[in-house]
């Protein structure tokens, strides 16, 4: 009987194991990815190369781990045939093969994230007819995986719209106005249903007329309109467009140069209707009857249609871009702090400075910081609270590991300092010992090496440095203690833009013999100069940077 019991027992704890044994993951899904279709130039026939092509595929790996077995990729090329000649990238040979009949390669592993298999060349057969269209498909393969594969097609001939280059003035002041003309062309084999025409000014221009067929949005955040600097506005240009034929906007677009304006930039291009890169959500649009933003053919011509809407042969050609240079100047001002306290006491004090305008100041080409605050602590005061945007360093603006007690600090702005915007860096200083009219400063300027240097566009650098002093002359520590242990600075700047920077150790500051005026404000003594506006002009596209499309467009205009 003993024996039967442990027999059962026994198939009772494999029974259960059995149960318990955790069943094996599901094999990882990955997705191919590329471009929904591409248009190809017309083969020339005996009068030159045909233009090649490029498209891209890519795989994603949305896991957080790395899959670690071979993979194989392959693009049957057979429907091409007649259609299209393919070469691989430069680049690629080394991961790929090709023959006439395929394309294939191979991956040992993939990374997580998204990443490209395969880049090819694509170019019209010769012989072949413009509408002629084929599939390009890229699958995969691998133990343990499934791929979802990805579809291209490939089509003979489609649109091409060309913008002209308008003529417009780059030097400007406050307030001046120049009419933006709009002239674009249909260059390719097919004619193009709708078009929209977008137009992206930086927050010193703007675009004085509204449009009942148009919507306007703001790149802003956190109710900062200068954030990103930049508003788009998109027309819907209803018709058909033919290929060979030339159209001009008929309606004014009146450009305007802000109060604030100094450094800024314009983007203008048109798209298929459909194609137009998504906006930010519309903030007004204005419905005034009638008011229709429309086009006018200026130069037909016959040509074959097709009946339908294929992708824009060269993309890079429908978009143009200016700078402008306002004459105009920003009046950086350092703000003075005045704290009292005894031993032992912590303060919360918020340290920066204000732009007094009227120029607002951005960095939108490369994203390089505005402005530095270089900060030097009072003698018998220590910070212990750090923020984000400020390094501490020595004194002489080297740097140092330690970012708590230091004697001095920079704070940087970011690559944006809107027009009358404050700067304040919450700092929390702890008055170890009580110095009698304890000095430190506050500047702001351009960074240098180890310190800061006034703005070539700031007129007055006599407000650059205010003080920061700890129990001025007359006041003296509270000598009844405070419940909390804590006391405020007075007065503590307004409103903040606490920007994240990255310090790099730079700095001797002045901040000596300041002197404070009545209003906490400091001067340095030296007298206000107007100085010659300089830079580059500075550019960008939503939260990123602007890449510079420079291609002269045909010669219509």
């Amino acid at each position: 009987m003993r024996k039967r019991i442990s027999l059962l027992a026994a198939g009772a704890l494999v029974v259960l194991g059995a149960a318990i044994t955790p069943a094996h993951a599901a094999d990882p899904v990955f997705t191919l990815a590329g471009p929904a279709g591409i248009g190809l130039r017309p083969h020339p026939g005996q009068s030159g190369e045909p233009q090649k092509t490029s498209v891209e595929f890519r795989i994603v790996n949305d896991s957080t781990k790395t899959f670690d077995r071979p993979s194989t990729f392959t693009i049957d090329l057979g429907a091409l045939k007649g259609v299209a000649d393919v070469a691989l990238a430069k680049g690629r040979e080394k991961d790929c093969t090709l023959t006439a009949a395929t394309v294939t390669c191979k991956r040992w592993g993939l990374w997580t994230g998204e990443s490209t298999v395969v880049k090819l060349d694509l170019s019209a057969a010769d012989g072949s007819k413009v509408g002629a269209t084929a599939d390009l498909t890229l699958t995969g393969t691998a133990e343990g995986a499934t791929f979802k594969a990805a579809t291209t097609k490939v089509r003979v001939g489609g649109p091409d719209l060309v913008l002209d280059r308008a003529r417009l003035k780059a030097e400007q002041k406050p307030g001046d106005q120049q009419n933006l003309s709009i002239i674009f062309a249909n260059e390719g084999t097919d004619p193009v249903n709708g078009v929209v025409l977008e137009i992206r000014t930086t927050h010193g221009i703007d675009l004085v007329e509204q449009y009942d067929n148009c919507s306007y949005s703001e790149d802003s955040t956190a109710g900062r309109p200068w954030n990103t600097g930049w508003s788009t506005v998109q027309c819907l240009l209803e018709g058909e467009y033919e290929p060979g034929a030339l159209y001009g906007v008929d309606g004014p677009l009146t450009l305007k140069a802000a109060p604030h304006a100094f450094t800024d930039g314009l983007t203008y291009a048109v798209y298929a209707a459909g194609e137009q890169p998504k906006a930010a959500a519309a903030k007004n649009r204005a419905f005034a009857a009638g008011n229709k933003l429309a086009t006018a053919k200026q130069a037909p011509k016959a040509a074959a249609r097709s009946g339908r809407q294929v992708t824009d042969l060269d993309p890079w050609n429908n978009i143009q871009e200016f700078d402008f240079t306002t004459r105009n100047t920003a009046d950086l001002v350092a703000t003075g702090v005045s704290l009292t306290g005894k031993a032992g006491d912590t303060v919360d004090v918020d340290l920066g400075f204000r732009n007094n305008g009227p120029a607002w100041v951005a960095d939108l080409r490369h994203g390089d910081h505005i402005a530095r605050t270089d900060i030097m602590i009072p003698a018998g005061a220590r910070v212990t609270k750090v923020p984000a945007g400020c390094k501490g360093v020595a004194a002489d603006g080297s740097d140092r590991e330690q970012a708590l007690g230091a004697p001095r600090y920079f704070c940087s702005t970011g690559h944006v300092v809107g027009e009358k915007e404050t700067f304040a860096y919450p700092f929390q200083l702890k008055i170890e010992k009580v110095v009698a009219d304890a000095k430190g400063s506050i500047t702001v300027g351009r960074e240098t090496p180890r310190g800061t240097t006034g703005q070539p566009w700031d007129p007055n650098h006599g407000n650059d440095t205010a003080a920061l002093v700890i129990n001025a002359k007359g006041t003296g520590p509270n000598p009844t203690p405070t419940t909390s242990g804590t006391t405020t600075a007075s007065p503590t700047p307004t409103g903040s833009a606490t920007a994240t920077a990255t310090a790099t150790p730079s700095t001797s500051a002045t901040g000596t013999g300041v002197t404070t005026n009545g209003g906490g404000l400091a001067s340095t003594g030296s007298s206000a100069r107007a100085i010659a506006l300089g830079g580059a002009v500075l550019l960008a596209v939503g939260g990123g940077l602007f890449l510079a499309f420079r291609r002269k467009a045909g010669g219509h205009a």
